[in-house]
């Protein structure tokens, strides 16, 4: 009987410890958690107004330095979701979550790349059950009813290939519809729009998932489908905006070293046939750089928002207005036959390094110093030249100064 005894409180001692190894294992998780540098509570926004009734009557999503930094967020999360499953981490430890459900959203879709199983993209719905408990009884004024968020390259061996491979396929055609990623996130795009409705539907996305977002965004805008659309720090630099731009100087200084020859008339009129000929021979295998004007389409329908470091030289030339366009300083409105092509919001700080100028987290920093301006340079018009017909010269801006 006392054998018996002993060996149960044996077992009871070797139970307890076990308890706790696991209690202790656990809190151990929960400290790495809120120590890690994507923990929420460490790289995350600060002084963020909490949704309450107060947003029944003034909704935050109005601001745009809060829409800004929610956005930037919902991305943040997709780049986590990847790294959580990469890490094998469990639904109690994962980065992810916390960086949607303080602003009273939900995960409800992932979009996994087929070629390696990787998370790219996220969709993100209001959450009501949430915002009931807290007392918020309807959606805000201003926040979408969904957004598809999507992450750029993570340099993490499980996806970089196919990352990388996808960022070569932008650089060499500028062009991202060969894809599989284009493919779903058009799909899901659609989707949502047709389930919410355009207007409460937004499309975000960051570096490679920025140029994801954009052209997704203008397959919809040719469809007569216009959604809501936020670019950090996209792409800009292509080989075949290259050789456009070679082309088009190696073009402008044949023009000026032809005015500075002396010809008679006749010689003028082959030299302009000619030229014509030339013209025409190099327009054949170098697009054209051109400005747009209102034709047919319905000028303001689908505006995206640019988000770019003059610093990052993957998504400055956005902000080069390349002799065609550009800030105009003294707060002109737009003519009316000149179509908005994006809103820019630029962030202008010397000596940043590559690294801090590309980013994420500088789009929810409170100290960021950004200047916004309706604008329309060349590449911004080449990027959307397809939702309009004609083509026409002058661009211009309308700018105004804002730090968040």
């Amino acid at each position: 009987m006392e054998t018996t005894n002993q060996v149960s409180k044996e077992e009871e001692a070797e139970e307890q410890r076990r308890d706790l190894v696991v209690s202790k294992e656990e809190e151990e998780e929960v400290v790495e958690e809120e120590a890690h540098p994507y923990s929420f509570h460490v790289s995350g926004p600060r002084n963020l107004s909490t949704l309450n009734w107060r947003d029944l009557i003034y909704s935050t999503w109005k601001d745009s330095n809060y829409k800004r930094t929610v956005i930037a967020c919902f991305i943040q999360a997709v780049y986590l979701l990847e790294l959580d499953r990469q890490e094998k981490r469990t639904q109690e430890t994962a980065l992810a979550p916390n960086w949607w459900i303080p602003f009273k959203y939900k995960l409800t879709q992932t979009l996994i790349d087929e070629r390696d199983g990787s998370i790219f993209g996220a969709v993100l719905e209001w959450d009501r059950s949430a915002a009931m408990a807290d007392l918020v009884l309807m959606r805000p004024s201003g926040a979408p009813r969904a957004v598809l968020a999507l992450r750029g390259t993570l340099l993490k061996s499980p996806t970089m290939r196919r990352d990388i491979e996808d960022d070569l396929r932008f650089f060499a055609w500028e062009s991202l519809k060969g894809s599989c990623r284009f493919k779903l996130a058009l799909e899901v795009l659609k989707s949502a729009s047709n389930s919410f409705g355009g207007s409460n539907v937004c499309v975000a996305g960051h570096s490679l998932g920025a140029g994801f977002a954009l052209q997704v965004g203008k397959a919809l805008a040719k469809e007569g489908i216009y959604v809501e659309t936020h670019l950090f720090n996209p792409p800009s630099v292509s080989l075949a905006m290259s050789l456009r731009n070679i082309g088009e100087k190696a073009e402008s200084a044949w023009k000026k070293l032809k005015s500075m020859l002396p010809y008679s008339g006749q010689e003028s009129r082959a030299g302009e046939e000619g030229d014509a000929n030339k013209n025409l021979g190099l327009k054949s295998w170098i697009p054209r750089l051109s400005s747009f004007k209102n034709s047919g389409f319905v000028v303001g329908k689908w505006v995206p928002h640019l988000y770019v470091n003059n610093s990052d030289y993957i998504c400055c030339s956005y902000n080069d207005p390349g002799g065609d366009g550009g800030v105009n300083k003294e707060n002109v409105a737009p003519p009316g036959n000149v179509p908005v092509a994006a809103k820019l919001f630029v962030v202008t700080k010397e000596r940043q390094k590559f690294h801090e100028a590309h980013g994420l987290e500088q789009w929810w920093s409170s100290d960021a110093e950004l200047q916004q301006a309706i604008h329309s340079s060349k590449l911004i018009s080449r990027q959307l030249r397809s939702l309009y017909s004609g083509s026409g010269s002058g661009t211009s801006s309308q700018v105004t100064q804002g730090k968040s």
